[in-house]
């Protein structure tokens, strides 16, 4: 929607494009092209014969939107694993990007291998190694039409009930063949040690030198808000950080407060566009 510089916001998990049904419009108001992806593997014609979801051909994906949308370094905007994505290809390709806007998950190296040392982001972050289990993960996420999806979103943004047709237009995507097993396919991906002979997008600890604007929610189920928070070390942001906690929302912040997060990313974007 709208034009001008390209705003490309990335969904993540267990959600789709839709996820920012209330953004676009908002950002097309303010004089952006915003464009809402879908991510490798929620549709089935987007499923690689590889079964590879690892970060690095995740990043080549958002690279090539960002080549194909604009010759000039364009906005991004990730929620969820979107944001985990963003700040990679933020930090392995700088120049195609002017700033970037990560919400709900702090730096993924920082959370991947300094997180688990909260027991409370450890007891939260259960279902990752739950997905570990094939066949038996993806049978349970289907029990019910999907009422693990459901489950999911209660827990992580606890007292927000989201409208019936969102989340049916969720659910409808997980219908999809292939889809669930595609989802599941990051979190794999994620625990599979890198062969010797793969190219590593970032070092542990990476370094981002684009401006990162980096968003939780205050009741967050999924990462907990204080946790997110000392994930986030300013030397790692070599030009500039800006951490905002959303008072009243949980893990699908950007929906549950959608007036307060759009004013927060307008402001945002207007300043490094």
């Amino acid at each position: 929607m709208g034009e001008g510089p390209v705003v490309l916001c990335i969904h993540g998990f267990p959600d789709n494009g839709s996820s920012f049904r209330h953004q676009l419009p908002v950002l097309a108001e303010n004089g952006y092209r915003a464009v809402a992806v879908t991510l490798r593997g929620y549709e089935p014609s987007s499923q690689p014969l590889d079964n590879d979801y690892t970060m690095q051909a995740l990043v080549g994906d958002v690279i090539a939107w960002a080549h194909e949308l604009s010759d000039d370094p364009i906005h991004l905007i990730g929620h969820d694993w979107g944001a985990a994505i963003a700040y990679s290809a933020a930090a392995f390709a700088p120049d195609k990007f002017r700033s970037a806007a990560a919400l709900a998950v702090p730096h993924p190296t920082r959370f991947g291998i300094e997180g688990r040392r909260h027991a409370k982001q450890a007891m939260l972050s259960w279902y990752m190694l739950f997905f570990q289990l094939r066949g038996v993960s993806e049978w349970v996420a289907q029990q019910n039409d999907y009422a693990f999806i459901k489950w999911l979103w209660r827990k992580w943004s606890p007292g927000w009930n989201p409208p019936k047709e969102d989340m049916e237009d969720v659910i409808a995507t997980f219908r999809q063949s292939g889809v669930l097993e595609a989802s599941l396919g990051y979190y794999r991906a994620a625990f599979r040690r890198e062969k010797p002979s793969s190219q590593k997008v970032s070092e542990p600890h990476f370094k981002l030198h684009i401006p990162v604007l980096a968003m939780t929610g205050e009741l967050d189920g999924c990462i907990d808000s204080q946790i997110f928070e000392q994930l986030i070390y300013p030397e790692d942001f070599k030009a500039g950080l800006r951490f905002e906690r959303i008072a009243g929302a949980g893990h699908f912040l950007h929906q549950e407060q959608p007036e307060r997060c759009n004013a927060i990313l307008i402001e945002w974007l207007n300043t490094h566009r």
